[in-house]
């Protein structure tokens, strides 16, 4: 049976920006991964490990999954914790 992840991605912690965290993915498990042993790089045989797949909502990729018979996990986004401070509370404390 195939499992997948129901998630909206994080911001990057490289960028200040929020680009690429609008639109949910649902991302397939991978479940049977080893060491190549020729490159020895890991593989799988499993291609939905490889794809992500896109929506601009959670009630859309819950569909898609209702609708293909995939077991899914939803990850809610947890939300952020803003401290507003001032310039000066650098150098009062």
């Amino acid at each position: 049976m195939k499992k997948a992840f129901i998630y909206r991605p994080a911001k990057t912690s490289m960028q200040s920006g929020k680009g690429k965290t609008k639109n949910w993915l649902l991302k397939f498990e991978d479940t049977k991964s080893g060491i190549n042993p020729l490159m020895g790089w890991e593989s799988s045989t499993n291609t939905l490990s490889e794809l992500n797949l896109e929506f601009s909502s959670k009630e859309e990729a819950i569909k898609y999954a209702k609708k293909n018979n995939i077991n899914y996990e939803l990850i809610e986004p947890k939300g952020r914790k803003i401290i507003k401070k001032s310039y000066s509370d650098n150098f009062i404390k």
